[in-house]
């Protein structure tokens, strides 16, 4: 059976938020979400649409993992929500002590033709400037928000201001996530008769154009500035 399972698999299938849905339910999500927020090689995971789609199957989700459901949309969310910021608390702590640990090296290390030590001094400055926004608004931009914690580590971001903003950043994320997927589910289905579960691939191309636009507009400004 496992082997089966194995040979069946396509590394495409990481991309996809049903596929941990159906392979693993909320521990799964519990574990990619601390991936992508605490570890060099979870960058590419679905993080936005993975949430978005966990709100829409949030009833399933909580019934498979917890085998309850506590009979109200709103606390089963709450309690789907709690777990998995607490997951991404966690994933940006451990990117943060991995930067931390390694930034005295990478600011002792000579100038190269890859690496320019005057970067970590311009970093480290817009930390202190605009800390709070860089950690709680990089958990909405993919790949930002693998690196982010890292950088912080990296340029000895004060420990207790990036705590804070770190649970504040996780818990706006997930949770926003979480009630846009379930109610907006909720308002097609009984407005329209759409059932979004049918047509997961169109939440998540339009939730990739939503958070990657505005940052390849800002970066096609700059350079065109």
């Amino acid at each position: 059976m496992t082997q089966t399972i194995f040979l069946a698999f396509n590394w495409l299938q990481l991309l996809q938020p049903q596929w941990y849905i159906e392979h693993g339910g909320l521990w799964f999500i519990v574990f990619v979400v601390f991936a992508e927020t605490g570890l060099f090689a979870g960058f590419f995971l679905p993080g936005d649409s993975l949430l978005f789609v966990a709100g829409i199957y949030s009833n399933d989700l909580i019934k498979g993992a917890l085998h309850f459901s506590t009979g109200s949309a709103i606390l089963d969310l709450i309690i789907i929500g709690a777990l998995i910021a607490f997951s991404g608390i966690i994933g940006n702590m451990t990117g943060y002590w991995f930067g931390k640990k390694s930034g005295p090296y990478l600011f002792e290390r000579k100038d190269s033709l890859l690496f320019k030590k005057k970067y970590l001094f311009q970093a480290k400055e817009f930390y202190e400037k605009h800390g709070a926004g860089t950690i709680i608004f990089a958990r909405f931009i993919p790949f930002v928000r693998t690196f982010a914690p890292i950088v912080a580590g990296i340029v000895q971001m004060d420990n207790k201001k990036f705590s804070f903003y770190n649970i504040v950043g996780s818990i706006a994320w997930v949770f926003s996530m979480l009630i846009g997927g379930h109610y907006l589910q909720r308002f097609i289905l009984s407005s329209f008769g759409f059932d979004l579960r049918k047509h997961l691939e169109v939440i998540v191309v339009g939730i990739v154009l939503l958070t990657t636009i505005p940052v390849l507009l800002k970066m096609f400004m700059k350079k065109k500035g």
